[in-house]
């Protein structure tokens, strides 16, 4: 009988051990399964990336508006330089956002960004965007970022976005991970340095 139940016990650890296993994997999986996802669907106000313009444009007007936001950490100013464009279902238009590094030192920034309402994002499509780099601003230095959009003709033959007379494109703007660990290791040098 104790042979038995240490192998019972034996096999309820493996099993306990194989699905924390499971479970760690799926947890480091989820986060770029998530972004596909959103890419795909346009879910939570994700934009699509587009190679190609579309072949028509339609009579149909959206006001598309601009919006940024910076995080504490990163010293930065980012403004759009337009507050909205109207802009016909299929046009492609220009916008810039304007940068503004406050430090005294290179500084090397991301950007996350999403449509609201939400339910646009499958919609709107940039051919290209300062958000696909990481963005690096000499100290003091100032930058206009552009981004290329349309609003995908499709949206018209969604019943869903019948009532979609405005979109905004929001941009929150962090400091790049790989920066960070620089500006630490520089810290670090210059204490061990004047130390």
């Amino acid at each position: 009988m104790g042979r038995n139940l240490k192998s019972r016990n034996r096999m309820l650890a493996g099993i306990s051990f194989a699905g924390a296993a499971a479970m760690v994997g799926a947890a480091f999986a989820a986060v770029p399964l998530y972004e596909v996802f959103c890419q795909v669907t346009g879910y939570g106000g994700a934009t699509q990336i587009a190679s190609n313009l579309p072949s028509q444009t339609l009579d149909r007007r959206i006001m598309i508006r601009f919006n940024a936001d910076v995080d504490r950490k990163l010293p930065w100013v980012v403004n759009p330089l337009q507050d909205s464009i109207n802009v016909k279902v299929g046009e492609n238009r220009l916008a810039f956002y304007r940068a503004k590094n406050l430090s005294q030192q290179p500084i090397t920034g991301t950007a996350a960004f999403n449509v609201t309402p939400a339910k646009a994002g499958l919609y709107f499509s940039k051919i290209d965007c300062f958000c696909f780099t990481e963005q690096k601003l000499k100290a003091g230095a100032i930058v206009d970022m552009p981004v290329s959009f349309f609003v995908d003709p499709e949206i018209a033959k969604d019943p869903n976005l019948k009532d979609v007379t405005t979109i905004t494109l929001s941009y929150s703007f962090f400091q790049s991970d790989n920066d960070v660990d620089r500006t630490a290791q520089i810290r670090k040098a210059a204490f061990y340095t004047d130390g």
